[in-house]
């Protein structure tokens, strides 16, 4: 069972709901100690593979780099979002996952401020937007102040020593909402909280999976991150809703002059405040 799980199914009263999004906003403060536990884990791994390159154990290197499933990514078609197959059953047809006091997936309820976050997985800004506002926009979607739409993109692979990164989280996310979606708000704050540095390789998709795990997922949705199955899936829609995105002139940041990650839009417009201030986006939002 999640500790963080998505909005409820059923139409509770706007207290009821309250005391969701506060319990929500509990589990996720406790995950921290999970998420600390974790991270020294991951760093003592990391000083070990340091050690190791130190004393020139070329052998253990290459071993490491036979793994497929974390290697280069396929050479995916230039197809449109549109004409892709298979894609997460709880998306939009315009790509995004959406998440509301009715739960994650179906219809956006035009009547209800609409919250679009664009992410990339390996863009440290997002993992600052998502530390100073992921609370913040469980709350409002748990009691039905806004429908948050979050769009797991890959512009950043190229910071990953090639092996792909931001298209594996995001099919990763992509395959937590449509198998385990009451567990994908936990699993997108998980996967920031033990968000790896840019120009490393990034997490394995075992480390992923043990991620989805502990963020609620059961381990057979969570076997299928390890062993490849959700970028074998969802790479094409990841790498389609991403190509759309960027030649999206309405997503173009008027500031610099083009798109980047974290791009947020509230009722379609981008949104430009300074959102490391947790209240600017609450304010912004009307709540």
């Amino acid at each position: 069972m999640s500790t963080t799980p998505s909005p409820g199914k059923g139409r509770q009263s706007k207290n009821e709901r309250r005391d969701a999004a506060r319990e929500q906003a509990r589990a996720l403060r406790e995950q921290q100690l999970k998420r600390d536990r974790r991270n020294r884990v991951l760093g003592i791994s990391m000083l070990s593979v340091a050690v190791l390159a130190l004393v020139g154990v070329g052998a253990w290197l290459f071993l490491q780099s036979g793994s497929s499933s974390d290697e280069a990514l396929p050479d995916y078609p230039d197809t449109p979002l549109s004409e892709v197959s298979d894609v997460p059953s709880t998306a939009l047809p315009e790509g995004g996952i959406p998440v509301s006091a009715t739960g994650v997936g179906g219809t956006v309820d035009d009547s209800t401020t609409r919250v679009d976050v664009y992410l990339d997985y390996m863009c440290p800004a997002c993992g600052a937007f998502e530390e100073a506002n992921g609370e913040n926009l469980i709350s409002l979607a748990a009691d039905g102040s806004a429908t948050v739409v979050y769009h797991p993109i890959a512009i950043l692979n190229r910071f990953s020593n090639g092996t792909g990164y931001s298209t594996r989280a995001a099919s990763a996310a992509a395959l937590v909402a449509d198998e385990a979606p009451d567990q994908f708000a936990a699993f997108n704050e998980q996967l920031f909280a033990g968000q790896p540095e840019e120009n490393t390789s990034g997490l394995t998709n075992a480390e992923i999976a043990d991620i989805a795990r502990e963020a609620g997922v059961a381990d057979g949705v969570a076997d299928k991150i390890a062993d490849g199955s959700a970028l074998d899936r969802f790479g094409q829609w990841v790498t389609s809703a991403t190509n759309e995105v960027t030649a999206n002139p309405d997503l173009v940041n008027e500031q610099n002059g083009s798109f980047g990650t974290p791009t947020i839009t509230i009722d379609g417009d981008v949104w430009t405040e300074n959102w490391t201030d947790p209240n600017a986006l609450l304010q912004a939002v009307g709540s």
